[in-house]
């Protein structure tokens, strides 16, 4: 098996026939992985989270010929999930594309919907201009550093000035080899607006360690406006390191909704950046464990300039020995004035065995300003459950209704029906 090494890095860029500017990056973010340690407890944005079990040696990169093309992907993987026909549709299985669509009057548009190593070898000028510079760097952690040296696969969507994507963009990984490196890459000049859905999934019970270690960068230019869905659907012996982060320019807006139902262990670093005066986020975060699953969520919302809003609401219902960890932060820079941020962690026990971690903070060097905090950790209602058996409904049904009234408030912030109905139907599922 092909270890992590200057020379699978080296193989990797060839396979993928990529240019010199490219393969340097590459081995760049390879020399930063190979000095940096191994996150442990005793680092502070570890402290919940133990990786001791993470066989790294074991999983190696995914360097050619590692796809399972005919693989049968799951039929709901690409759906329409909106009332309008799609703009755009990309499946890739194990980072290789298996369906592709862009339609006639995006591509007139300029429009620019494809996967990552097409970008790099038509879109160069772009993909360098942006990838990995401005959003997510390598030199912020070890995985970090991984990804850039090793990433495969992943979706770039460019809409240029004033264009505005109507219908929307939806692209699919389907994972079944054990080791996924994608890369998101989502850039909207000034005035433009996209939706774009964004899955990952992989079969529910797969055997051995798996190991998926992505990277997401949206940058929202100027009066743009984004909607970002992701929705990570893992089986549950995939262990996942992400680092995502938004960037909105003046009068911007990002609203990115998260959801995670699937993996053994995630630890997920989510940043939003509040660049220019007026820029406007709204991060939405959905999640339902059970097992013995381990979801730790890193998130900062960066007030870089005055008159910025940010609003983070992050809702997780659990079940069995799983834990979850969110710790939050918003923080504002000198001269941030009149921001308005706002964070809150509602976690929901449906059994005492499961453990919630929900560690808000602040700080804020600013002292005109607007910032709110909350977390709350709370077990099922039994009062509320007897209340509707009294009234006929069977137990499994009542439960389920106090599930979907704690999930509600943030449900209805999310503008697009298919992906509510996509999310509370898996959380259904969790629960039976």
């Amino acid at each position: 098996m092909t270890q992590f090494s200057k020379e699978s890095v080296q193989q990797l860029s060839a396979a993928l026939n990529e240019p010199e500017w490219m393969l340097n990056q590459r081995l760049r973010a390879w020399e930063l992985y190979e000095n940096m340690p191994m996150p442990t407890t005793k680092d502070e944005a570890w402290r919940r989270t133990d990786i001791r079990r993470l066989k790294l040696d074991k999983i190696g990169p995914s360097i050619n010929g590692d796809a399972n093309l005919d693989a049968e992907v799951p039929a709901y993987l690409g759906e329409k999930l909106t009332e309008s026909d799609s703009g755009g549709v990309l499946v890739q299985v194990d980072g290789v594309n298996k369906v592709y669509e862009l339609s006639d009057e995006l591509k007139a548009q300029g429009v620019i919907f494809c996967d990552m190593h097409t970008a790099v070898s038509e879109h160069g000028d772009l993909v360098q201009k942006y990838f990995m510079s401005q959003a997510v760097k390598p030199e912020e952690g070890k995985f970090a550093a991984l990804h850039a040296a090793f990433w495969r696969g992943g979706t770039f969507l460019y809409v240029p000035r004033n264009v505005q994507v109507a219908a929307p963009l939806h692209s699919s990984l389907w994972a079944t080899n054990g080791k996924t490196f994608t890369h998101t890459l989502v850039v909207l000049e000034d005035g433009a607006e996209a939706t774009f859905i964004d899955e990952y999934a992989s079969p529910a019970n797969g055997a051995g360690q798996s190991f998926h270690n992505g990277a997401i960068e949206l940058l929202v230019g100027d009066n743009a406006n984004l909607l970002y869905a992701g929705l990570q659907d893992f089986g549950d012996n995939v262990w996942q390191f992400n680092h995502e982060r938004g960037r909105v320019g003046r009068d911007g807006k990002l609203d990115w909704i998260t959801s995670m139902m699937g993996t053994r262990l995630t630890k997920a670093f989510q940043t939003v950046e509040l660049d220019e005066r007026g820029s406007w986020a709204r991060m939405s975060g959905i999640f339902f464990t059970n097992g013995r699953q381990h979801l730790d969520l890193d998130t900062q919302q960066n007030h870089n300039a005055a008159d910025t809003v940010s609003d983070l609401l992050y809702k997780g219902a659990l079940k069995e020995k799983s834990r979850t960890v969110w710790q939050g932060m918003i923080k504002a820079l000198p001269g941030a004035q009149r921001i308005d941020g706002f964070q809150a962690n509602r976690n929901l026990m449906l059994e005492k065995t499961a453990r919630a971690d929900s560690i808000p903070g602040l700080e804020i060097e600013a002292d005109d300003v607007r910032c709110t905090h909350a977390s709350t950790v709370g077990k099922l209602s039994e009062t509320e459950v007897f209340y509707l058996m009294s009234r006929g409904i069977p137990r499994k049904k009542a439960v389920e209704m106090v599930v979907e009234g704690f999930f509600d408030p943030i449900m209805q912030r999310i503008p697009v029906e298919g992906i509510r109905d996509r999310i509370f139907g898996r959380i259904l599922e969790k629960m039976n």
